[in-house]
């Protein structure tokens, strides 16, 4: 079926159910951000592949809502279809649930699969439709009756991650979490999202493509620990691991009872973004709900010391990897045919040759001129352009080791470029070390400090439509919270031990896309009667393309941080390198 033959068959059911509206969303029942094949019925339904988007249709219409990282992505994605795009956060577009509200009738009758929906979702959702009396109705998957070859969910083993590189086991994990548990007053915490409880438990797992997840839920009371998991993927040394730590293993499906027998009266404590309706349905009505920020995320944001060291060293790993597949890029292009899709390829097969690497972190962007403004662009054999010897190539790159998860982009410039595209990547190098270098009172927030990024590029009339930068999981999720750098207001501080990217951009539709990322752990600086400082201190190990810089733009202070990052460059990185990548290296990173 197509799309539009696909949005057909939905109506009939909607109509037989008498749902006026249905909505489905990017998320699976733990409201991930990446999901398992299984789970990707937005995709199915409307073609669109980002990895943020929501879909509603009602009788007569259909809509998809994404950010601005996919508008010129969408649009191409839903050519040919019925589909109308919606631009999220750009005035005169409205939000999903405000599109449902003013669509349709009073009395009408709005649906959803309860285990794909957060419960803050369907709390907002319930305030915006109110007042027109519009019914909500939870119970009914949709999807699963017309998408007839969905794939199985996946029944791969999981593994444990050694103390050595998470730094703590789960039974200390767990006593941090309930000394949290404590002061907060709640008896039990019921946990749905899969980063949070691979990272307590010290489970990793194949279930999400570039996240080594476990598909579980967890039940943690002040003596008791419960893993929801489909027991065939738990080998017996696991199962002789977590007992070991307190940890009892129940069945996947179980979960749902075993909230609904938590203690009438008794204090739960959920994360209303990660947990979704049809859990939190479960809890009994007696009990006394507190909703935050999960324990975990606060926790796991912070990385220990043998985390820190582990990733640095993971980083450098990372590192040659890159320096040798941007040595053959230089050396081979215009001899050795390369697309978009070979040298996603060959970055791999570098990375793969790094001790403890176990996948990418993410799908590499390899987006060449006109398709790097395309913020998440995934190549494919009907997109995939060939390299030449001009323009710009922007690769966003990231790799799932044992110690650690990376997250780098590097914008190679292959040939001549325009005056344009070195203005813009001096613009964007400007961003990058005007926050990469900032000393701040502790207390601020990355929203505070994303301007920073932002200035250079604002001076010139140019913003981008995206975050700044975001936390980054430990041998886990890429994008992790609860920090980031982004111009909407955020309460977190940013402590010590945090570990975030740095990647402002320009994206020209149609010209080019430019992006510098590194990543940082937040540190203590200075203290002065005006209380502590902090900074950033770079993990990440990669030349900047010189080519690409306008000296004159940068002032005497840009052009030292800059020599003085590439002389760390060179000295981390060349002992693993051979004597012609020596040469190419100390040549990339050159005192300007």
């Amino acid at each position: 079926m197509n799309v539009n033959e696909k949005l057909s068959s939905l109506r009939k059911l909607m109509n037989e159910k008498g749902i006026d509206a249905y909505i489905i969303p990017t998320y699976d029942p733990h409201q991930s951000e990446y999901v398992g094949e299984h789970w990707q019925a937005r995709v199915w339904i409307s073609g669109f592949t980002g990895s943020a988007g929501t879909v509603v249709v009602t009788k007569d219409e259909a809509g998809l809502w994404t950010d601005g990282r996919y508008f010129i992505q969408a649009e191409n994605q839903l050519k040919g279809s019925e589909i109308k795009l919606f631009k999220m956060g750009i005035p005169g577009y409205p939000t999903y649930m405000e599109w449902i509200r003013d669509t349709l009738k009073e009395g009408e009758t709005v649906g959803f699969d309860g285990k794909l929906f957060p419960q803050s979702d369907v709390l907002e959702m319930q305030k915006k439709l109110e007042n027109k009396k519009i019914k909500i109705v939870e119970e009914y998957d949709l999807i699963s009756s017309i998408w007839t070859d969905r794939p199985e969910l996946p029944m791969d083993e999981i593994f444990i991650h050694d103390v050595k590189y998470a730094g703590k086991t789960p039974k200390e994990k767990l006593e941090d979490v309930r000394k949290e548990m404590e002061k907060l007053e709640v008896e039990y915490y019921i946990l749905g999202s899969l980063d949070d409880i691979a990272w307590v438990y010290n489970i990793r797992g194949k279930d999400v493509e570039y996240n080594p997840v476990v598909t579980s839920y967890a039940l943690i009371s002040m003596d008791k620990a419960y893993l929801f998991v489909h027991k065939v993927k738990v080998p017996k040394e696991v199962e002789n691991f977590l007992n070991k730590n307190g940890i009892e293993i129940r069945e996947y499906n179980e979960v749902r009872d075993y909230v609904e027998n938590i203690k009438d009266g008794s204090r739960v404590f959920i994360d209303p973004s990660r947990v979704n309706r049809w859990l939190y349905n479960g809890i009994p009505k007696g009990c006394k709900i507190v909703e935050e920020t999960n324990i975990t995320t606060n926790l796991k944001a912070i990385k220990n010391s043998i985390e820190i060291e582990n990733l640095k060293r993971c980083y450098i790993k990372d590192g040659v990897a890159l320096v040798k597949f941007l040595y053959w890029i230089d050396k081979n292009l215009g001899k050795t045919p390369m697309s978009e899709i070979s040298v996603s390829d060959k970055l791999e097969e570098f990375r793969r040759e790094q001790e403890d690497f176990v996948e990418p972190s993410f799908g590499t962007i390899a987006a060449y001129k006109d398709h790097a403004p395309m913020m998440h662009y995934s190549a494919t054999e009907e997109s995939d352009y060939t390299l030449k010897n001009e323009g710009m190539l922007l690769v966003d790159s990231g790799g799932q080791y044992l110690d650690g998860t990376t997250d780098i982009t590097r914008t190679i410039v292959l040939g001549p470029i325009t005056e344009e595209e070195k203005r813009d990547f001096t613009l964007t190098l400007k961003g990058h070390i005007n926050l990469i270098k900032a000393r701040f009172l502790y207390g601020a927030t990355g929203s505070n400090l994303d301007v920073l990024a932002r200035f250079p590029l604002w001076q010139e009339g140019i913003d981008y439509k995206c975050g700044t930068g975001h936390g980054v999981g430990f041998f886990l999720n890429v994008h992790e919270g609860p920090h980031r750098f982004a111009p909407i207001p955020n309460k977190v501080k940013l402590e010590e031990g945090m570990v975030v990217t740095i990647e402002p951009g320009v994206y020209k539709e149609g010209k080019h896309g430019i992006r510098i990322e590194n990543d940082i752990v937040v540190r203590k600086d200075i203290v002065t009667e005006s209380g502590q400082f902090m900074k950033f201190e770079t993990i990440s190990y990669c030349p900047i393309d010189l080519e690409g810089v306008d000296v004159d733009l940068l002032d005497e202070s840009e052009r030292q941080w800059l020599n003085n990052y590439h002389t760390e460059v060179y000295e981390k990185l060349s002992p693993y390198l051979n004597k012609d990548e020596k040469e190419w290296l100390k040549n990339e990173t050159r005192s300007i």
